[in-house]
């Protein structure tokens, strides 16, 4: 194919020259319900199944908003804002862009009855893009960065009992910065979509005791047929940097129940020092593997001193090892098992980035498992904790990207060209002007995020592969890069760069192929086709607007699986000559971008 024909198909025309476009109003089933019956409080579960707790206040609903010129709190308020949705969206009753030099800011009553004796009360974002400041009752009680990570922060000391103020100013400079956006863009158009601001997940307080569980690390020894239980707790943090002679040592009781089928299978009980962390390692006889097929799941228990938390895990392990002709593949409990993935973004038309609902996050990965996917890359966007939980439960793959930042990319250099052009895939990523990341504060704030995004999602039985860096958007130093979250977690396999600018590192040979035939390259490293297909279909009364991008379109329904079925052919012939995974882009219409196997609306399945 001629590089024209390929920049046509491409339609960049459509990217880059807006004009005019004719807009329809799409939503989900979940959102109709949501606006039809008027909600206010939406996403009412737990938000965090990987460390839950009973004592909880869901703070979703309806808050005061109003967007300003500067940082001074707003003295009159524009009106109200359904929380966890961004201001940008259908479902928050806004519908207004927060723009970069703007600030947003957020107001609630907090009720609260009575202070329990020696209790703290957390108060937690599932996300919040892209920086803020949380004050309650006017006084400042912690601050944020990063617009996809979820954080707490201990509210204990600005409390009073009866009426309290809880009061945020975000601010997000989206894709005018180097801070992560993933697919964000002011100017949305063809695979870059509508930026969003503020509070996307769930808000919630819990109240827990003087000494409470932090962090939990729940890791699978598949081999050696235990778990290990790592607990963290707050003096444990706070005592880091502390002199010896200074941290307590008075120890508390710690033990641990393990469930198979509502049955206590085990139980531990062992005193512990809250300064330290707490290692405990259960053994499982006659383990029960968990795969996409057969997703079996324990629960555990864990009640640290006064303080009680649920969660589970499933016994799985991800290697690449030689089959027995040699060839590397990627294995499951030992197996070598092929992952025919599917891109997922996680867009909806009503809310952007915010899953509408439980069951609508739910919907998205049982149409890709029926559809015959058993694994899922969720591409640029990090999805609330329940989103995991589901695919842990339902028996889905997960490969996981990492957020995106850096200055305005150059898709001709960095996308465009090296789509066509094989050679230039191997560019080195230390000329960081080359890739956006010449700013070295933008290289160490993707570094801080990144530990965090491995360190929030490491309990997620689900997730299998790390994807550091896609088609060299701000990618920097990947084999550093890859080092340090090896450090941090040597349980998963690593993409070190989706696509190409290939500096040979991390576990996978990892290629897009959209405008050639599809191959299987041989080597030291199991070979994954990371992104192809695109195949686009436009389906009257469910597109976003009159423009449309994609690789590539048919005309009809027949066409589209007509084409889909020839490249699903060739795949399974190149598994036999050493295709390891594959990723078709994508599940769902974006916006302009109408390539996925569903409508934006999830209301129609086109294959």
């Amino acid at each position: 194919m001629k590089i024209k024909e390929i920049m046509d198909t491409l339609q960049l025309n459509k990217l880059f020259d807006k004009g005019d476009r004719k807009f329809n109003r799409l939503m989900t089933p979940w959102g109709e319900q949501i606006a039809q019956e008027q909600t206010e409080t939406v996403l009412t579960e737990y938000p965090r199944p990987q460390m839950a707790r009973k004592n909880h206040i869901i703070l979703n609903g309806i808050w005061k908003y109003a967007i300003t010129g500067d940082d001074e709190r707003p003295v009159l308020w524009d009106g109200d804002i359904r929380v966890p949705f961004s201001p940008e969206t259908y479902l928050s009753g806004v519908q207004r862009q927060l723009k970069p030099d703007e600030y947003l800011w957020y107001e609630r009553k907090l009720m609260i009855d009575r202070i329990p004796m020696e209790k703290r009360l957390l108060l937690n974002f599932g996300a919040c893009d892209e920086r803020c400041r949380v004050y309650v009752n006017d006084t400042l009680a912690g601050t944020h960065s990063g617009g996809y990570q979820a954080f707490t922060i201990d509210i204990t000391d600005c409390i009073r009992l009866g009426k309290n103020t809880l009061r945020l100013c975000v601010q997000d400079k989206s894709d005018t910065s180097y801070h992560g956006r993933g697919k964000q863009m002011l100017k949305n158009g063809g695979m870059f979509y509508t930026a969003q601001s503020g509070l996307w997940q769930t808000v919630w307080c819990e109240w827990v005791p003087e000494i409470y569980i932090r962090e939990l690390r729940i890791t699978p020894q598949y081999d050696n047929d235990s778990v290990s239980i790592e607990i963290m707790s707050n003096k444990y943090a706070d005592t880091q940097e502390m002199p010896e002679e200074k941290s307590g040592s008075k120890k508390i009781s710690c033990k641990i129940l393990l469930f198979e089928q509502n049955r206590v299978a085990d139980e531990q009980c062992v005193c512990v020092l809250p300064e330290e962390k707490t290692v405990i390692e259960i053994n499982i006889p006659n383990k029960k593997s968990w795969t996409p097929e057969h997703p079996f799941l324990y629960d555990i228990r864990i009640i640290y001193g006064e303080d009680m938390v649920e969660s589970y895990f499933g016994m799985r392990l991800f290697t690449a090892e030689p089959d027995s002709s040699g060839i590397p593949r990627l294995c499951l409990n030992h197996q070598p098992y092929f992952q025919k993935g599917i891109l997922d973004q996680g867009y909806y038309p009503e809310s952007l980035l915010t899953p509408v609902s439980d069951e609508a996050m739910i919907f998205d990965i049982r149409t890709a498992k029926e559809m015959g996917f058993n694994m899922i890359r969720k591409h640029c966007k990090i999805e609330p904790m329940r989103w995991y939980y589901h695919c842990d439960r339902l028996g889905m793959l997960v490969w996981q990207d990492m957020i995106n930042g850096g200055t305005t990319y150059n898709l001709v250099k960095t996308c465009y060209i090296p789509t066509v052009l094989f050679p230039l895939r191997h560019k080195r990523d230390n000329d960081y002007s080359y890739t956006s990341r010449a700013d070295k504060n933008g290289r160490e704030e993707w570094k801080k995020e990144c530990i965090e995004t491995v360190s929030q999602l490491y309990n997620c039985t689900s997730i299998c592969t790390w994807v550091l860096f896609n088609e060299g958007w701000g990618q920097f130093d990947a084999k550093e890069n890859t080092d340090m979250v090896r450090a941090v977690d040597s349980t998963r396999i690593i993409d070190a760069h989706s696509g190409w600018f290939d500096q040979d590192a991390g576990d996978l040979k990892s290629e897009h192929i959209y405008f050639f035939e599809l191959i299987a390259k041989k080597g030291n490293k199991p070979y994954v086709i990371s992104e192809f297909g695109g195949i686009s279909l436009a389906v009257p009364q469910h597109t976003y607007s009159d423009r449309y991008f994609g690789y590539g379109s048919q005309g009809d329904m027949e066409a589209l699986k007509a084409a889909y079925s020839e490249l699903d052919r060739r795949v399974q012939e190149l598994k036999k000559e050493g295709l390891c995974a594959s990723v078709y882009t994508q599940l769902t219409d974006i916006e302009e971008e109408i390539n996925g196997i569903m409508t934006y609306d999830r209301k129609v399945v086109k294959l």
